[in-house]
């Protein structure tokens, strides 16, 4: 499962919170598949990122370069760009699980490339 997808998952099972958000997540395994460069959609894609959210799951993951929040100018900023690329599109959790935060249940990562399967464990 790529960052921006987990960023943007919630869980609508009862009792989980205010919106079932963020997703704990728990990857027991992580690649990085390189993603060919669209700066555009990249910088479409910052004002929807939830920044704690992103910032706890890549602390998670021991991303050590995750910018703490957009910069001003970004849509203009290559290397801003570029890292937020990276993190949101570029590193994938591909096996394990996300759970909702106080944790009750449980939503498995596909072994088969890491795709969030949102049938409860």
């Amino acid at each position: 499962m790529k960052l921006l997808t987990h960023n943007l998952l919630s869980s609508h099972v009862r009792g989980v919170g205010p919106r079932g958000f963020p997703l704990r997540l728990q990857a027991t395994e992580v690649r990085i598949n390189p993603v060919e460069f669209n700066p555009d959609f990249v910088a479409r894609m910052i004002p929807k990122v939830e920044w704690a959210a992103l910032l706890e799951a890549a602390e998670t993951l021991h991303l050590v370069e995750v910018p703490k929040g957009p910069i001003e100018g970004y849509e203009h900023d290559e290397k801003f760009l570029r890292q937020m690329h990276h993190v949101l599109l570029e590193v994938r959790a591909t096996s394990g699980h996300t759970a909702p935060s106080p944790p009750s249940d449980l939503y498995s990562l596909s072994p088969q490339g890491g795709r969030p399967s949102l049938a409860l464990l």
